[in-house]
């Protein structure tokens, strides 16, 4: 009697085995090799999710410290001079030899937004002393079109547009300058309107007498062409910088100072009290009036401004 036929079957069903183990251990080193190239994928993917994420933030900070590009011309530290005559102290290589610094002069500095109520009660009350003061040499205003209030115009950044506007006559038409300022004040839009669009903003502008490149200051405002300028400068304001001044925080707008000195606006606004405030940051106690013109915004009976600067070069009250 042979054992022939049962080792036959117990080799087969061995080989069976075998088999079944080999084909185990291939799905199981396939299934090994899927899920390294899962891992691989999955790193990779997230490599460059982190790459693109990367490459999104360095571009923000790349564009946010950006310089905002040259600003207008006549401008310095965000404002712009006006001398004796209301001529526009140049600045660069369009510096006019007529120009004037106001060496020795007083000197008023104004930061202001021309959506800003408070700003034109301001303009409206002293406009036409400073104006007084400015033409005769006694003083020099330094203007700082800001745009603190761009959220209160019903989306359209009047705020923003309106100093942009200024900014293209700074540089396209400095020595109107002073009458822009004062026509911007005049035609004030309220608060939470879409206040005027730029082509209203435009008539409003290309109105004032003597203004020169029409033109260009036209495109100025249909492009926003220093914007950009503007934001950069009010962020800057707003968040310590305040030129011409020793504050560390900017307590809103309107803010003026003579020589340095912040004038703390009274309630109404009054030309007799700014008069009084700048006689004192003069230093001056001459309080005689002298035979020159009376704004006409100056209270009938009050002390009226110097036409020629005193010895000191300070503004008689």
């Amino acid at each position: 009697m042979t054992n022939r036929p049962e080792g036959d079957a117990r080799a087969a069903r061995n080989e069976r085995r075998e088999a079944a183990r080999q084909r185990a251990q291939r799905a199981r080193t396939q299934q090994k090799r899927r899920q390294r190239g899962l891992r691989l994928g999955l790193q990779i993917g997230l490599g460059v999710v982190l790459l693109a994420a990367a490459t999104i933030v360095t571009l923000v900070l790349v564009d946010s410290v950006q310089p905002a590009g040259p600003g207008p011309a006549n401008t310095s530290q965000g404002g712009i001079t006006i001398g004796q005559d209301l001529k526009a102290v140049r600045t660069g290589a369009s510096a006019s030899p007529s120009a004037t610094d106001g060496s020795g002069a007083v000197r008023i500095t104004m930061y202001v937004d021309y959506l800003c109520p408070t700003c034109a009660q301001f303009e409206k009350a002293n406009g036409e002393y400073i104006q007084g003061l400015v033409d005769s040499g006694a003083a020099t205003v330094d203007i700082h079109p800001v745009a603190t209030l761009s959220n209160r115009s019903q989306g359209t950044k009047y705020s923003l547009r309106a100093a942009n506007a200024a900014a293209c006559v700074a540089n396209d038409s400095p020595d109107q300058f002073f009458a822009v300022n004062e026509a911007l004040f005049a035609e004030q839009p309220e608060q939470n309107t879409a206040g005027l669009t730029d082509a209203q903003l435009t008539r409003v502008v290309t109105s004032v007498d003597g203004l020169q490149g029409r033109a260009a200051i036209r495109k100025c405002i249909q492009d926003q062409e220093y914007a950009r300028w503007v934001d950069e400068r009010t962020s800057s304001v707003t968040g310590g910088d305040v030129p011409g001044s020793t504050l560390r925080e900017f307590p809103g707008v309107p803010l003026v100072l003579v020589n340095g000195q912040r004038y703390e606006l009274t309630s109404p606004i009054t030309n007799d009290d700014f008069r009084t405030f700048v006689v004192t940051a003069a230093g001056t106690t001459d309080t005689t009036p002298t035979p020159t013109p009376t704004p006409s915004a100056t209270p009938t009976g009050s002390p009226t401004p110097s036409a020629t600067p005193t010895s000191s070069a300070t503004p008689a009250a």
